[in-house]
């Protein structure tokens, strides 16, 4: 199929939501045609992650943006009492102070330490730091070339900052602290294009590249962020420039996947697939992240069979079963079954 029949084939079908899909397949796109059901998908078999390490280098960028700071374990969480405050302005820990003309009560750092200790407040939970400290490691020592992923804190300042941690590899980030930046401000917006070029200028030379940004979906420029990844999919397309992947992680309550989505599904023109996203919580592998950078005609597993919802068998791979792949079967099967190396993998086709 030619490239440009490869992306609008997938445009009319509809791509099933990650937290439906099997942990070995990539994506799955499904479109019903009269009495016909046509599957496309990316797989990736964990065994043969190992052939994919040479030339990649890997990055890691944390979302340091105002949004994010209480999922650094920045915000005071829970309720001074109020007998406990009435104590406090009679200590002098609660003052009060004229603010635009206003009088209004201010507690110091003291009042704070104390009901930290009394179990009144506490800090919220870091849920970034564990997140990042399992994709760095995971990248570090299945992927980089060099054994180290670069880590960086973007969106700082007036959004469009970012500040250098540097490598790390996958012992070192087991003890790294990830607790927002601490030479830059947290940002007032949220810009991924300049981090992005952060990447995409370090490594410019790099044979492979694969950027993971962790944020929780919200983005300032994302009209800029799909007009300079159409520009990156065209170039890469054109062979002017090395392949990369780059990748969207959702931390948080509050996450905003639509935007994720709609860079995961962007239209570049060409048969480049640049973005994909994961929603952290619903990862049931960290190879998850790197199903998406093989290519349509790598084989991942000396054969394969598909089979629907019936047992019947609809697809065989008798050459090998290519990384991107596709097969038709009854518009009527709720299910399909991709039989490879000795198991049975059961995916829905129903959203």
């Amino acid at each position: 199929m030619a490239d440009s029949e490869g992306q609008a084939a997938r445009t009319q079908a509809n791509q099933l939501p990650s937290n439906l899909v099997a942990k070995e397949f990539g994506k799955v796109y499904v479109h019903r045609e009269g009495d016909r059901c046509h599957v496309d998908f990316t797989v990736w078999i964990q065994e043969l992650e190992g052939a994919m390490a040479e030339g990649w280098q890997t990055g890691v960028a944390l979302d340091a943006s105002a949004s994010m700071k209480n999922w650094y374990g920045r915000a005071l969480i829970g309720k001074i009492p109020d007998d406990a405050a009435k104590e406090y302005v009679q200590k002098g820990w609660i003052v009060s102070r004229s603010e635009d003309g206003r009088n209004v009560q201010v507690a110091l750092p003291v009042a704070y330490k104390d009901a930290m200790q009394r179990g009144y407040l506490k800090m919220s939970d870091n849920i970034v730091e564990p997140w990042a400290r399992k994709f760095i490691g995971y990248l570090a020592s299945e992927l980089d070339a060099d054994g180290g992923t670069t880590v960086v804190y973007w969106a700082c300042g007036d959004g469009s900052g970012f500040e250098v941690l540097g490598d790390f590899t996958s012992e070192q980030c087991e003890t790294l602290a990830l607790k927002g930046p601490e030479t830059q401000k947290f940002g007032n917006g949220t810009r991924l294009v300049p981090a992005m070029k952060y990447f995409l200028e370090r490594f410019d030379d790099a044979e492979r590249g694969m950027y993971v940004f962790i944020t929780d979906g919200r983005l300032d420029d994302l009209d800029e962020v799909k007009k300079y990844t159409t520009e990156l999919a065209q170039q890469i397309d054109a062979k002017t420039r090395n392949f990369v992947k780059l990748v969207l992680i959702g931390v948080g309550d509050d996450i905003d996947e639509d935007q994720m989505t709609e860079l995961d599904d962007l239209d570049t023109g060409v048969d480049v697939d640049l973005w994909d996203h994961k929603i952290a919580v619903e990862l049931r592998a960290l190879s998850e992240i790197i199903v998406e950078l093989v290519g349509e005609n790598r084989i991942v597993a000396p054969t394969a069979t598909v089979y629907d919802s019936t047992g019947a068998e609809v697809k065989r791979f008798s050459d090998g079963l290519p990384a991107q792949g596709s097969f038709s079967m009854p518009a009527d099967s709720d299910f399909f079954e991709l039989e490879v190396g000795g198991q049975r993998i059961k995916q829905t086709v129903v959203v």
